[in-house]
């Protein structure tokens, strides 16, 4: 019977876990032994008992040798990743461009490395997709943390001591973080805008009750998959002057622009901080890969000029229980596809979204381009 283990996070202020019961439950009715690490899931309030009576065994990190499937939120620490059995499957986050060195050490002990966030985003691998998933989570959460961090209220309160008129939210980016983000504030009565280079996205924006800031040029920088392509200069700048009005009227900015590979666009420069009124807050969701806002400090919330600047990395894991729940079912997803009768696992490489996530195999980087960022790095 094929041995599937679940690892317990070592990576600091990482809360996840990859497994929770009811997947953990179902992976045994695939034929699969299933094993978690002792306290795997207690930070996301997943005590042992609960996976007991799922059906898993709870085991040390010693089990890491014999497992042939080695499930986890983030990529295993170097030591464990030395004690992986070689041709064992990881699934996990790796983000190769930020993670070079994992990748090596993923290719040198022979593990077949299926990266979640490398999943195709095609709509057979939706329910696979970690990253929408988790970025509903930290949409979520940016738009709580900026209330708790505004000086004022944010609906539209009519009191007989007087009418408080509702925040002014201003949303960078309306991919899946930017939409749960646009949802949340109207929830809680907030009056928004948000701006994105793909004018596909406006009627999803419009269909939230926000407005739509349109920036002349947006039409054509929709890239493969939905994301957005790399932004030029030019249009950077059309950008900064279509919204820098409404940033500065705005109490509460959240910043979610990223491209896939790429250092996320600047696109609220230290001028429109200091344009903004005292006591606003920016929440800058791109930190992991440079961050939106010129003056974002990674994993800090400072103020600059009188504005609350939210730069705190992995929001999603400061919802560990939902966001694992997420998680959890995308790796089952995947899973499914690598199972075969008898709990056998297989990696059909025919398989466009096997082939899209593959990272490593059989002592080989097989997403080209990562091996071809790792030749380079070699010649330098």
């Amino acid at each position: 019977m094929t041995i599937v283990l679940t690892l317990r996070e070592t990576q600091e202020g990482e809360t996840r876990v990859a497994v929770v019961p009811e997947t953990a439950k179902r992976l045994v009715a695939l034929g699969l032994e299933v094993r978690v690490e002792r306290g795997a899931g207690e930070r996301a309030g997943f005590p042992d008992e609960l996976y007991r009576a799922a059906g898993a065994v709870i085991t040390g990190r010693e089990a890491l040798g014999a497992a042939e499937l080695v499930l986890a939120v983030q990529p295993p620490a170097p030591e464990a990743i030395d004690g992986l059995r070689r041709g064992a499957v990881l699934v996990s986050f790796v983000v190769p461009a930020r993670a070079p060195e994992i990748v090596a050490r993923l290719r040198d002990v022979g593990a077949s490395t299926l990266a979640m966030d490398l999943v195709p985003r095609i709509t057979r691998a939706q329910a696979m997709d970690a990253l929408s998933s988790q970025a509903t989570v930290a949409g979520y959460k940016a738009v709580l943390l900026g209330a708790v961090h505004l000086p004022r209220l944010c609906p539209l309160l009519m009191t007989a001591a007087g009418t408080i008129p509702a925040a002014r939210v201003v949303v960078f980016g309306a991919g899946v973080a930017g939409l749960q983000a646009i949802a949340t504030a109207k929830r809680l009565g907030c009056v928004v805008e948000a701006t994105d280079v793909r004018r596909a996205v406006k009627e999803q924006i419009e269909s939230l009750g926000a407005r739509f800031i349109d920036v002349p040029g947006a039409a054509d920088l929709e890239g493969a998959g939905g994301y957005a392509r790399e932004q030029s200069p030019e249009f950077l700048e059309k950008q900064r002057a279509e919204v820098k009005k409404r940033v500065a009227e705005a109490d509460l900015v959240i910043t979610t622009a990223q491209v896939p590979g790429k250092r996320a666009p600047v696109l609220v420069d230290a001028e429109m901080v200091g344009s903004m009124k005292a006591g606003s807050v920016i929440v800058d969701l791109a930190v992991d890969a440079g961050g939106n806002c010129e003056l974002t400090e990674p994993g800090k919330i400072v103020v600059r000029h009188g504005v609350t600047i939210i730069g705190l990395a992995n929001l999603a894991a400061s919802i560990p229980r939902h966001a694992s729940e997420l998680y959890g079912r995308n790796v089952l997803n995947l899973v499914k596809l690598l199972v075969r009768e008898g709990g056998v696992i297989a990696l059909d490489r025919s398989d466009e979204v096997i082939a899209g996530c593959l990272l490593t195999h059989a002592g080989e980087v097989t997403h080209a381009p990562t091996a071809e960022a790792l030749t380079a790095a070699a010649r330098r």
